[in-house]
């Protein structure tokens, strides 16, 4: 499934940003990069976007759990994951749009999920399925509250965060292009159930022809017996 490679792309993408923003060291490959300091922030774009360096121990776009659930979480991530990938190959043969969806979804939820479980081993503060995801997207520009809460920026995310948002945005546009594919598959099936049974029922009416052909008439017993 081709499609599989945009997820692939995404995670890609997602963990070499994560790593170069919060840092790496692997000394037997000879690669060290510093990264930032928490909290730091860089400016792309003035004060409306910027790089700032967070870490998030609970859902996307900041949303925080409790400490007990970061491991129902993380393997609710990955059942969701696989759960994915099994959707996708059963709607293997619909629209490209409708898969590309899911692939940027799964690709999303991938890249999180590598955070969630190994980022706390690989930097040594957490044991398997309870890290904390990279964020440093930060738009600046929003003002709005929400649930009684005021918010003076957007909440930091990630490329994986984005990628799942905009595969949810394009599910929900383009899922009724599924419908009409399912109609024409049972339209063909009924049309080669309907020629299937035609020619069942041909032969039988070909032999009962035959057969009057092939039977005597009447005249032609009396003769016979006068003979």
């Amino acid at each position: 499934m081709k499609v599989l490679y945009a997820s692939l792309f995404i995670v890609i993408a997602d963990q070499i940003s994560k790593l170069l923003v919060k840092g790496v060291s692997i000394p037997f490959l000879g690669i060290h990069i510093d990264g930032m300091k928490y909290a730091e922030s860089l400016k792309v774009f003035g004060d409306y976007f910027k790089i700032t360096f967070v870490e998030n121990p609970g859902m996307a776009f900041g949303i925080e759990v409790g400490e007990s659930s970061k491991l129902f979480l993380s393997l609710f991530s990955l059942a969701a994951s696989i759960g994915i990938i099994i959707y996708l190959y059963k709607v293997r043969n619909q629209k490209f749009i409708v898969r590309f969806s899911l692939a940027l979804i799964l690709g999303g939820a991938v890249g999180n999920l590598i955070d969630r479980a190994f980022y706390g081993i690989f930097y040594g503060y957490a044991p398997l399925f309870y890290g904390r995801v990279v964020d440093f997207l930060h738009a600046d520009f929003f003002n709005f509250s929400l649930f009684g809460h005021r918010f003076n920026s957007f909440p930091i995310f990630n490329l994986a965060d984005s990628s799942v948002t905009v595969g949810v945005i394009m599910l929900m546009i383009f899922h009724r292009s599924i419908e009409p594919e399912r109609e024409s598959v049972i339209e063909e099936e009924t049309t080669v159930a309907d020629t299937s049974a035609a020619a069942v029922k041909t032969p039988e009416i070909s032999v009962i022809k035959e057969e009057e052909k092939t039977a005597p008439s009447d005249g032609e017993d009396n003769i016979r017996k006068e003979i």
